[in-house]
């Protein structure tokens, strides 16, 4: 276990480091530790594919706190929609750590092993909830509380804007990773919340040194909301 944290160390601080961010070395380590967590609890749930467990560092802990690059820093509260095994939240409060976040996904498995990653982790800015962002309870719970919502869930847009926008603040941010082409699904976003968007860009997430040009295919869309 000591020599795959070594190795994952490693890895990330080659990332952090062809990339130019700063790789605080108590940071490197706690990312490692996570992903050791992840690849332990992995054997019993499934939180990633299993034919990822060897690239962990690079498609999950790495692209995960990448996108903290990408955050505004007038940002200070966040939820992460359908979290999973903790990305992009878990990282990006480690990367991020004046942010306070809710982790939240509706299944129980996977957000029992997100409570004791943070409990191990001893994220203190961080909550974690196993419910559904649209559902009354978890509303009337953080309705207007978020000035960031963030995302590496496979919904639609136009979901995610739908499941955001009772939860948000005034004016907000979404922050989400996304894979193929975007062109439609933003397209019709666009449609049905244009008086709500006031800025919008879209990303290639490309890194050195195995994704010069983003041959993965990785985006990242940050929206600005204002209500």
């Amino acid at each position: 276990m000591i020599n795959r944290q070594n190795k994952y160390q490693k890895e990330l601080q080659n990332l952090f480091w062809e990339n130019r961010i700063n790789s605080d070395i108590m940071r490197v380590q706690q990312l490692s530790f996570f992903a050791e967590l992840v690849v332990e609890k992995n054997k019993q749930v499934n939180l990633i594919s299993r034919k990822d467990i060897d690239n962990i560092i690079e498609n999950h802990i790495f692209i995960s706190s990448f996108i903290a690059a990408y955050v505004p820093n007038k940002c200070r509260n966040f939820v992460d929609i359908g979290t999973g095994g903790g990305f992009p939240g878990i990282p990006l409060a480690i990367s991020r750590p004046e942010l306070n976040g809710v982790l939240v996904d509706s299944t129980g498995k996977k957000i029992d092993a997100v409570k004791e990653f943070v409990n191990k982790l001893k994220l203190g800015n961080l909550k974690v909830e196993n419910d559904r962002v649209e559902s009354n309870e978890f509303i009337a719970k953080y309705s207007n509380k978020f000035d960031l919502v963030v995302s590496r869930s496979s919904v639609p847009l136009i979901i995610l804007f739908r499941y955001a926008l009772p939860l948000v603040k005034e004016k907000s941010f979404i922050v989400c990773i996304k894979g193929g082409d975007l062109a439609d699904e933003y397209k019709k976003a666009e449609m049905k919340y244009k008086a709500y968007i006031k800025k919008s860009t879209i990303y290639d997430l490309s890194y050195k040194p195995s994704n010069v040009r983003n041959q993965k295919g990785k985006k990242l869309v940050l929206l600005e909301l204002l209500k």
